[in-house]
């Protein structure tokens, strides 16, 4: 299924933006873990709408049900489903979308697969809403993973022409309680969200995320490699147009000489580079260094500024669409956390695969 992801540790997402639940179904999670609920909760608030100028005014509370999976606390080995209920639905603000698709989001696609039976209230299946659930699968491996000496972080590198300090690839410091690395970049990141904003506009921008404690020898070549990985699950969160890994796309501007990662042994013995261009992935495999990518987020589609559109009913004359309801001028601040989910779920995935810890 398309809303599938993972091997040994498999996550299914289900509901839709404004069903009466939005939920996500986790088997393969290992046994006998007790999660911390309050934590998970607070990693959820991170993501929720409804925070500041810079989201959307829709208020949910995102408070995890657990239905299935846990006995007195800990996972049982069934699988873990759990449920957020969409409490403030307003579907009437959707009504000419029904008619004329937004520029840039899914509505046309989507039209054009299912017909009319589409469910285009806040984007249906295709909304930003469904990484919530997401933040619930991968907020609890990223407590797991924790416990095993992983830690993931990721941090705004850009939002607009505004940008941020970018980690040290060889020894990421990673972010507790912030958005940035500099404060003074999420200063003006703000401005430049209220700019946008005020223009009845969006932005777009880039995180990057990085991983750290990952042993040596995680993932498959090819198909099954860690950056094949990363990427699948990365592209399933909406507005993600871009990932790169190390460095990237400024690789290419590199000689060889210049862009090898020379190994040697640090003073506990282990095999280290003295530089990370690889972002901690050769072959597909993991080096043992950080892991580091990025990925970027393309701006809002939908802004209060008229736009040109078509409609469905088969009139050819232009159309101008204004749309209407609650939406975030720049999706990037909220999305932090559903990078570092994705990753965590990724990186579990690859290590149970490989029955490190079975």
């Amino acid at each position: 299924m398309s809303s599938q992801f993972g091997t040994a540790l498999k996550i299914q997402i289900f509901g839709q933006s404004h069903a009466p639940a939005i939920g996500v179904s986790i088997d393969g999670f290992p046994v006998g873990f007790t999660p911390d609920m309050d934590a998970l909760k607070t990693f959820l608030a991170r993501r929720a709408p409804g925070q500041g100028a810079y989201a959307t005014a829709r208020k949910e509370p995102d408070k995890p049900e657990f239905l299935s999976g846990l006995v007195e606390g800990h996972t049982c080995g069934a699988p873990l489903t759990a449920i957020i209920r969409n409490t403030d639905t307003r579907a009437k603000d959707y009504g000419n979308i029904a008619e004329m698709p937004r520029p840039s989001h899914a509505d046309y696609p989507a039209w054009v697969k299912y017909g009319n039976q589409a469910d285009y209230r806040g984007g249906g299946h295709f909304s930003g809403r469904l990484t919530a659930p997401l933040c619930i699968a991968g907020g609890l491996c990223l407590q797991y993973l924790a416990q095993k000496g992983i830690h993931i972080g990721a941090h705004i590198l850009s939002i607009g022409a505004v940008h941020d300090t970018a980690f040290d690839p060889v020894s990421p410091a990673l972010p507790v309680g912030a958005l940035t690395l500099d404060p003074a970049a999420w200063e003006k990141m703000q401005e430049e969200i209220a700019a946008a904003k005020a223009e009845m506009d969006s932005v777009g921008g880039v995180i990057e995320c990085a991983v750290t404690g990952v042993q040596a020898g995680y993932g498959e070549p090819m198909f099954g490699g860690m950056e094949n990985r990363l990427a699948q699950i990365l592209f399933g969160i909406p507005a993600v147009k871009g990932v790169e890994f190390g460095a990237g796309f400024g690789c290419t501007e590199l000689r060889g000489s210049q862009n090898n990662d020379p190994y040697y042994y640090d003073e506990n013995g282990f095999v280290r580079t003295r530089t990370n261009h690889a972002g901690g992935i050769a072959g597909g495999i993991s080096t043992g260094m950080p892991i580091v990518f990025r990925a970027a987020f393309k701006p809002t589609p939908s802004i209060a500024r008229p736009q040109e559109t078509i409609r469905f009913n088969g009139t050819t004359a232009p159309a101008v669409l204004e749309i209407k309801g609650r939406h975030d001028p720049c999706i990037v601040p909220r999305a932090v956390p559903v990078v570092e989910a994705a990753a965590a779920i990724a990186i579990l995935d690859a290590i149970l695969e490989g029955n490190q810890w079975s």
